[in-house]
């Protein structure tokens, strides 16, 4: 079964990458919305046919909520260890999304200096100048790649906007610091079709793209939660770590979250 957040802010929860982490949930809470329908998204599918309703919580709520609970938190003196932009889908398509960075840092410093903010994002939404800006700005800039060929981003991540993993990387290079990049693991069947891109194959080609971006380091995790395509492998622990071994000996940093 997934689930979808149904407020604006919420946790704290614990976060395998993450820790202590207070969430900003920018979508909608009673429906995902995202420019990508992962076969793994814990939130389900998004329904093309909602997409014209779509309607944004307005910045000022997001603002005026998320105080609320940094003050509360903070007389409590249980401050977290990040805010983190997650929820119901892809947290970059909010329409005010870089003024809502811009307050988030401004109330991360009066009430909790030491937490990081992070941003889990698809990438998607790279060629819009504010994003990117806003992006630049975050303590912890954590982007999906999940495949190293685009007939493996289709069968994973099945984009819903126009956009291909070449032009997802070209985006990315937007980014020669302050880069994270996320990778999830997957095997199994969808549509009739066999996925998988933990093959040699598609993680060599996954290898290139990475020596192409130079991230600061990469997250490597299986499926944790359950998906809306039945089936889905999680792949082992040794075989994650194997690959986190090839992203070091490309010179980068590698994590695995199991």
């Amino acid at each position: 079964m997934t689930f979808l957040f149904d407020s604006i802010v919420f946790g704290p929860i614990h976060s395998r990458r993450l820790g202590v982490s207070l969430g900003i949930n920018l979508l909608p809470e009673g429906c995902k919305y995202c420019s990508f329908n992962c076969i793994y998204c814990e939130c389900g599918w998004t329904k093309i046919s909602n997409i014209d309703k779509i309607i944004f919580p307005p910045s000022m709520l997001i603002r005026q909520l998320l105080e609320k609970k940094l003050r509360e938190m903070q007389k409590n003196n249980e401050l977290p260890d990040a805010i983190s932009f997650a929820g119901n889908g892809e947290p970059t398509l909010h329409p005010d999304f870089a003024e809502i960075i811009d307050f988030t840092i401004l109330l991360r410093n009066k009430y909790s200096p030491k937490s990081k903010i992070a941003v889990l994002s698809n990438a998607t939404m790279l060629h819009l100048p504010e994003v990117v800006n806003a992006l630049k700005k975050v303590d912890m800039n954590i982007l999906k790649l999940d495949a190293g060929t685009e007939e493996t981003l289709r069968k994973i991540n099945h984009p819903i906007v126009d956009i291909t993993l070449k032009e997802i990387v070209s985006n990315l290079k937007q980014f020669t610091s302050n880069l994270i990049i996320q990778t999830l693991f997957v095997r199994g069947v969808c549509n009739g079709k066999n996925i998988d891109n933990t093959t040699n194959v598609e993680v060599k080609e996954w290898l290139k793209c990475l020596q192409d971006l130079k991230p600061e380091r990469v997250m490597i995790y299986p499926i944790a939660r359950a998906a809306p395509v039945q089936g889905l492998e999680k792949v082992s622990l040794i075989e994650l770590e194997a690959i986190a071994e090839k992203v070091r000996k490309i010179g980068l940093k590698a994590e695995v979250y199991y």
